[in-house]
């Protein structure tokens, strides 16, 4: 059973609630919501607040036709992202020459090494003050391609499901759960590397998460005992700290590596894990898996990793995507148009053949 379907942002779902209330402050409240939700998306999906805003205006610009007639939370949650989520997809900022990359399941399967130091971690919040968590998963979420970070916001920080997902990406709901997997995948790897050297800058983009831009290398005593723990992780650490600034370089030299060796049951568990913990899965498939994790603790270790990641990426709300956050949907820009919005919509509903 899948426990997100019919589910998405709250926001959406009271911003329907008040278009159809069809009053001047009750329109204008929707239109404050919704002018969040577009901003707190562009933001997770671009990392600039620049852009986040121009979006969030010319989205909002255009919306009041369509407004009038979108009196289904679902239909307005399904137009908003698509909307949205184009405008990103034009203003998107990436480094000169980085094509599109493919993320295979054997490239972001963990080796022995790299379970023995998931193992070996201490917990996310032993690791990180809540702040430098915020600004690591934000980071981690930049770090993946653009095509499954897009997957991810929408599922685990937006709650479309992925039928609705689909419907705003124009992919069929298997390929919308296969890029989910393989995001979390990356992003736990990412934030992994990220908490490992220590290096958190504020201020972070998707421009210096890709771009690879300069910043601090020092290892943090955390990463020291864990080097302790995995003598692998020290014929590595050049490299790690090469890429300090650029998560997914990581990802990339990942792929050069040679393959990990792991049990059948091991790579076919590692296949459906996401869907094992969003409990999609048929219940004989999920009787296996649970079998298969009580004899092997290193899968157990791995799944617990990756539900903190997804549940990282879960907690990343509006508010956590920086300060620019509540200052760009508050401004006096977003004001005026949040006012022209209300008199064009009410004036739109009074006569419905304008």
């Amino acid at each position: 059973m899948d426990r997100y379907t019919g589910l998405m942002r709250p926001e959406v779902e009271q911003a329907a609630a008040l278009l159809r209330e069809n009053t001047p402050a009750s329109v204008s409240a929707a239109i404050e919501l919704l002018q969040r939700t577009v901003f707190a998306f562009s933001m997770k999906v671009c990392g600039h607040p620049e852009d986040a805003e121009d979006t969030m205006q010319e989205v909002l610009m255009r919306s009041a036709p369509h407004l009038v007639r979108l009196t289904d939370a679902n239909a307005l949650a399904v137009w908003l992202y698509t909307v949205t989520r184009n405008r990103c997809w034009r203003m998107r900022r990436r480094h000169a020459g980085a094509p599109d990359r493919t993320l295979s399941l054997d490239e972001l399967m963990p080796g022995e090494g790299e379970l023995a130091e998931i193992a070996a971690r201490p917990s996310p919040e032993q690791a990180a003050a809540t702040g430098e968590m915020t600004r690591l998963v934000h980071r981690a979420v930049l770090a993946i391609p653009p095509q499954y970070r897009l997957v991810l916001v929408l599922h685990d920080m937006e709650d479309l499901d992925p039928e609705q997902i689909a419907r705003v990406l124009n992919l069929r709901p298997g390929t919308v759960r296969v890029r989910l997997h393989r995001a979390r995948l990356a992003v736990r790897r990412a934030m992994a590397h990220l908490l490992a050297v220590g290096e958190l800058p504020s201020g972070s983009t998707a421009s210096s998460a890709q771009a690879g831009v300069q910043s601090a290398t020092q290892v943090t005593p955390q990463a020291s005992r864990l080097r302790k723990a995995a003598p692998e992780r020290s014929r590595r650490s050049s490299r790690a700290q090469a890429a300090a600034g650029h998560p997914e370089a990581t990802l990339a030299d990942s792929s050069k590596a040679k393959k990990p060796i792991r049990p059948a049951a091991c790579r076919q568990l590692f296949a459906q894990l996401s869907e094992f913990l969003d409990q999609r899965l048929p219940e004989p498939d999920c009787q296996r898996i649970s079998r298969h994790l009580e004899g092997c603790p290193n899968c157990i270790h791995f799944l617990d990793d990756l539900r903190q990641a997804i549940e990282r990426c879960r907690n990343l709300s509006a508010a956590q995507t920086g300060a620019e956050a509540s200052s760009g949907c508050d401004s006096q820009v977003s004001a005026a148009l949040r006012d022209l919005l209300t008199r064009e919509y009410l004036r739109l509903m009074s006569d419905p053949a304008a």
